[in-house]
């Protein structure tokens, strides 16, 4: 099948061709037909299999032959977990509304909201958002969704994970009852699925991929280790094996800045990335990183929520995620758009259950090696990391879901508690940065 099957105008197909592209993904020849005959879908993919272009193009397509006022009211808002993401985004539409009549802009928090602000006063019929820039420009009167004809909630899992749903709720309650709405997703988990009844009407559910299943051309290796000795392992691995490039995972941003130090000293260049990085500073390394200035870039699982990086060779697991899916969407920034790509997990005995679970949810046993010098302790624990100490900011999707679903104030106990003010605090981050 081509793009010209699916449909699509004579522009897009002139965009479409420009960037190189051919033939339609599955979760593109899936989504598409659904988008343009103005059904609701609910869509999942894996990271780097096309799920942007899976929406943007049918909505470039509709937008464009069916214009409206000229003053150009926001007629989509696409809504983001991520500054980045929302970045990566209006990316898309830009370069596939190159031959359109469209006008798009983007607005997320960390930098003066005045140009956002010019630029919607000017009239934009796409708006790509991330929620919490969104609501405070919506609160100040600087923009309206009354108008809005079809809503695209991306990376809808991601936002449930980093506390949106409120967010979510109240932009739904300022748009018109009767629009379009998509979702996309890298999983089908029970709470997308309930999310997904209060927003869409009659979907059409497309999957392109088994549910939570890893790319065939990543190449997945853990080295178990010892805890003391990984920064060390990883030095050697990425200096013996010429590694031109590798994405580092941490749980927190404090072990991000903390292995970005030692990599550096060890004559590594290295950047980090986290939440409480400046806009600018996260540009900057990405920058960097992408034009291979910086060899490595070391994460936290929110930075790195849509991180668009071609051809990324390595990325390395330094410590695994504690909610099993997240290790998906990680070493989903590899082995992308065809490439092959090596998946790397530093394992030391308390992260043993993880493993086991990471390797329960994908369907396999991924390869174990141990490297002279770098044993692990026979002697350590494998009682899994504390809740409190194994993830960026709380909140593990894998326990008190209902708390999500009334906005996290289920109340009743500490640790519900404690997950209430770690999303309030992600959600005041998304404002400030």
């Amino acid at each position: 099948m081509s793009f010209k099957d699916l449909g699509l105008s004579e522009p897009l197909l002139k965009a479409i061709s420009k960037k190189g592209y051919t033939t339609p993904s599955p979760i593109q020849e899936k989504a598409i037909p659904p988008v343009l005959d103005g059904r609701d879908v609910l869509a999942s993919a894996q990271t780097g299999t096309g799920k942007t272009a899976g929406f943007t193009l049918p909505l470039l397509h509709y937008l464009s032959e069916n214009p409206k006022a000229k003053f150009r009211p926001i007629r989509a808002l696409i809504l983001t977990p991520t500054r980045e993401l929302a970045a990566q985004v209006h990316e898309s539409v830009k370069d596939y509304s190159e031959f359109l009549d469209i006008r798009s802009t983007v607005i997320f928090g960390g930098v003066n909201q005045k140009p956002q602000a010019a630029a919607i006063r000017r009239g934009v019929d796409i708006l790509v958002a991330t929620p919490g820039r969104l609501l405070d420009l919506h609160n100040q009167n600087l923009l309206s969704l009354k108008r809005v004809e079809v809503f695209i909630l991306d990376e809808a899992d991601r936002m449930l994970d980093m506390g949106f749903l409120r967010d979510i709720e109240k932009v739904m309650n300022v748009m018109p009852a009767k629009r379009q709405n998509l979702m996309f997703s890298a999983t089908f988990s029970k709470d997308i699925k309930k999310l997904a009844n209060g927003i869409l009407n009659n979907p059409v559910q497309v999957e392109a991929t088994p549910e939570n299943s890893t790319v065939e051309a990543i190449s997945q290796q853990v080295y178990r280790v010892a805890k003391g000795k990984k920064p060390g392992l990883l030095i050697k691995l990425i200096s013996e094996g010429n590694w031109k490039q590798a994405l580092v995972f941490t749980r927190t941003k404090h072990g991000a800045n903390k292995l970005t130090k030692k990599l550096i000293a060890s004559g590594i260049t290295a950047a980090a990335i986290h939440g409480n990085k400046s806009q600018a500073a996260r540009t900057k390394a990405l920058a960097g990183f992408k034009s291979g200035k910086v060899r490595v870039m070391v994460a936290t699982d929110i930075a790195a929520r849509g991180l668009d990086i071609p051809l990324l060779p390595h990325v390395v697991n330094f410590e695994l995620p504690n909610i099993s899916e997240d290790y998906v969407h990680r070493i989903g920034r590899t082995g992308r758009a065809g490439a092959n790509g090596k998946a790397i997990s530093l394992v030391s005995a308390d992260e043993t259950t993880y493993l086991r679970d990471i390797e329960k949810l994908i369907g396999e046993k991924i390869d174990v090696e141990i490297i002279e010098g770098f044993e692990p302790d026979p002697n350590a624990s494998t009682e899994p990391i504390k809740q409190g100490q194994g993830r960026q900011g709380g909140g593990n999707r894998n326990r008190n879901s209902s708390s999500r679903k009334t906005g996290g104030n289920s109340g009743g106990n500490r640790n519900s508690s404690n997950r209430n003010k770690s999303s309030a605090s992600r959600n005041r981050n998304d404002r400030r940065n």
